[in-house]
């Protein structure tokens, strides 16, 4: 290997034979395939996760979904349409009360952190998960994310200036007792009919609008605004809730830094004991590790060891790809760190962590908000950028469904390949726990291995092609192996990345 060009190379360990699931517990219900990689380019591990791979620090692991207990399958946030729902607006809501006014929620504790579904904690728990908690359907999700209160069809748009007694008079439908309006003087008709309090405000923003433009001799517009429910008025972004708490008067200051961590950068070196005593106390008090379990070397090898390779681009983003810690500064120390890497399509989510004494934040939520709104502030630099990987979506464990509320959101099919809106998949998943998404039968995996012999491999610090090295090695008893490791990764990814052999 004389030239300079960058490689990935890996060591295959094959399928494990069952451990312990992290998930439900089970003690030999979590099979998966794994490889080592010493190094790895940023395009390379995009293709892999957009083939059910996941690292972690530099282990790299595909769960086998139609034998492990728990199947995880890769979820991404189409990012540039993503909308915040109620909670999360309560919860970036919540963050900006706090930075203005200086208080911590009250009567809260950790209980917006301790809940199943919430956001907050690690991306990839250790935690037990048990698999009878009750949890909210996607579709359940979906009515959470309404503005108003939901209704069914023709319930929420009724006259509340009709006459309560009005029906009386239509012998064609016999009034049920359930319709039936309660004893009273009904709406007044001298009065106006009743609107909503949130249309009222907005109706005279725009004519104080158009009063200032008048004032400044600017024609006002003609448009006259709209009342009642076909009010339409442009709904605040992400980042508009994001800003409105960074406000220079506020009693606190919260600072988003982005460190590089492979290579560690001198900003990552200088904070780095902080960090990690961050990860200590969360690692103690969330996940009830000992003392001793969360040590430097631990924490260095999970979440500070990264096979990714720092890369730049000119059609790329200017902090460049790879790993990454973003830290969250609150008046001069960290209060949380998200683990990231940063890939040539995506903000792909490691990990969070957090100070516990900050846990009434809902910093896993936030944390996860802001870098959503880091992902499309990145498009902006490199169009291709433009989803957010949450890691895993387990459907069989109610904790790890809450990614579901980042929508759109969608699920690798774990045959294709393919992505699929997950409101079509989660209707296959209450009925079982594996599935394949796309449903045309006739769809394939269009980087199904084809050619073994193409695929590379690193011999005596010589890279050749499989049908190479099977020449030199007569009678080598590999081959099965080999072709298995091809199988999962896939043609393309087999023909670029360097398989070790001995």
């Amino acid at each position: 290997m004389a030239d300079n060009k960058s490689y990935t190379i890996v060591e295959y360990f094959g399928g494990n034979s069952g451990y312990q699931c992290g998930y439900c517990k089970n003690s030999t219900g979590n099979f998966s395939h794994g490889m080592w990689s010493h190094t790895m380019t940023v395009q390379d591990y995009q293709d892999l996760i957009d083939r059910g791979w996941r690292r972690s620090g530099k282990y790299v692991y595909k769960p086998i979904l139609n034998k492990t207990c728990c199947p995880q399958y890769t979820i991404r946030c189409r990012a540039l349409k993503f909308q915040p729902t109620k909670s999360h607006k309560k919860v970036l809501k919540k963050m900006s009360k706090f930075l203005s006014s200086g208080d911590l929620p009250k009567d809260e504790g950790n209980k917006g952190e301790s809940m199943v579904c919430d956001v907050a904690g690690p991306r990839e728990p250790s935690l037990s998960c048990r698999s009878d908690a009750k949890c909210p359907s996607i579709s359940d999700v979906q009515k959470e994310s309404a503005d108003c209160p939901t209704a069914a069809p023709g319930q929420g748009e009724q006259d509340v200036s009709a006459e309560p007694n009005s029906t009386k008079n239509d012998t064609s439908v016999p009034p049920t007792p359930a319709s039936e309006p309660k004893p009273g003087t009904g709406a007044d008709p001298n009065k106006p009919p009743c609107r909503k309090a949130k249309d009222i405000r907005k109706e005279r923003r725009l004519q104080k609008d158009q009063k200032r433009q008048s004032s400044d001799g600017i024609a006002p517009t003609t448009k006259t605004p709209p009342s009642g429910p076909s009010l339409s008025i442009q709904a605040k972004s992400l980042e508009d809730f994001i800003n409105e708490s960074l406000s220079d008067s506020a009693a606190h200051g919260l600072e988003v830094r982005l460190v590089r961590s492979n290579p560690p950068s001198p900003q990552f070196k200088a904070s780095f004991d902080a960090s990690y005593q961050v990860y200590k106390l969360y690692q103690m008090a969330i996940h009830k590790d000992p003392p001793e379990k969360p040590s430097e070397s631990q924490f260095r090898r999970f979440l500070c060891d990264s096979p990714l390779e720092a890369e730049y681009s000119d059609e790329g983003p200017e902090v460049g790809y790879g790993s990454f810690h973003q830290q969250y500064w609150l008046d001069g120390r960290i209060v949380a760190v998200g683990v990231i890497d940063i890939l040539p399509s995506c903000v792909s989510s490691v990990y969070l962590y957090y100070d516990p004494n900050f846990a009434a934040l809902s910093l896993g939520s936030y944390s996860a908000l802001r870098e959503i709104a880091f992902t499309r502030q990145l498009q902006k630099q490199s169009p291709k950028l433009c989803y957010y990987y949450l890691g895993f979506y387990i459907h069989s464990c109610p904790k790890m469904r809450y990614k579901g509320q980042y929508r759109p959101s969608d699920l690798l099919c774990p045959e294709t390949f393919s992505w699929v809106a997950i409101e079509r998949c989660a209707p296959k998943l209450d009925l079982t726990r594996y599935s394949r998404f796309n449903q045309d039968p006739d769809a394939g995996d269009a980087r199904l291995l084809r050619d073994l012999g193409r695929a590379q491999v690193l011999y005596r610090r010589t890279v050749m092609p499989y049908a190479v090295y099977s020449r030199k090695r007569k009678g080598s008893s590999d081959e099965a192996e080999v072709k298995q490791y091809a199988s999962l990764v896939g043609q393309d990814c087999a023909e670029r990345i360097l398989l070790y052999r001995s």
